[in-house]
């Protein structure tokens, strides 16, 4: 289990550092394997969740430690996950110091689990979202969220708070990268 949960969550974050460094090119509107599911994005309400969560801030590289701990304090003080593994990330990374980058990794919980440091239990409060399921490989989730983006400047939204991804597949090491799920959730509001 503790594989699943850290190849998603490396995965899932790999395209974040790989856009900011130039690496990988995201363009809005490109034409990449990794595909929104029938390019749909909508906005929903959300209801608000309280989760469990481990935060960091500055490299990606600690990734794998971040899951490993988190998912170790999580056992070890019997909090339990109430969903998928999800991945927080403030800021934009296309503009932003990398070394200032502030990401976190989770899941939801029950509202009364009792959560110690160094675990934070939180609640996302953003209720208005545009939400679209990518479908492909996770590096190149970072051109299914800069279409999203341009999707909501085209139909007169603005991002007002962080990203959200939730890892849908069971387990990904057994699923073909082309059919690898990720829930994308962008705060927003009317322009």
């Amino acid at each position: 289990m503790r594989k699943f949960w850290l190849k998603a969550l490396i995965s899932g974050l790999f395209f974040i550092s790989a856009l900011a460094t130039g690496s990988i090119q995201a363009t809005p509107g490109g034409e990449g394997q990794g595909l929104l599911s029938g390019n749909e994005v909508e906005i929903k309400e959300v209801e608000p969740f309280v989760y469990c969560s481990l935060s960091r801030t500055g490299s990606f590289s600690e990734i794998e430690a971040a899951v490993g701990e988190l998912i170790q304090h999580m056992q070890s003080k019997n909090v339990f996950p109430m969903g998928s593994m999800i991945g927080i990330y403030h800021g934009d990374p296309t503009q932003s110091d990398l070394d200032k980058i502030q990401w976190e990794v989770g899941f939801p919980i029950n509202e009364q689990a009792l959560v110690q440091a160094p675990l934070e239990k939180k609640q996302w409060t953003f209720t208005t979202v545009a939400t679209s399921v990518y479908q492909g490989p996770y590096e190149e989730i970072g051109e299914a969220i800069l279409n999203m983006r341009q999707w909501l400047e085209t139909n007169g939204y603005v991002q007002n708070g962080p990203v959200l991804e939730r890892y849908l597949d069971a387990d990904p090491a057994s699923t073909s990268s082309d059919r690898l799920r990720v829930e994308i959730w962008l705060p927003c509001k009317k322009a």
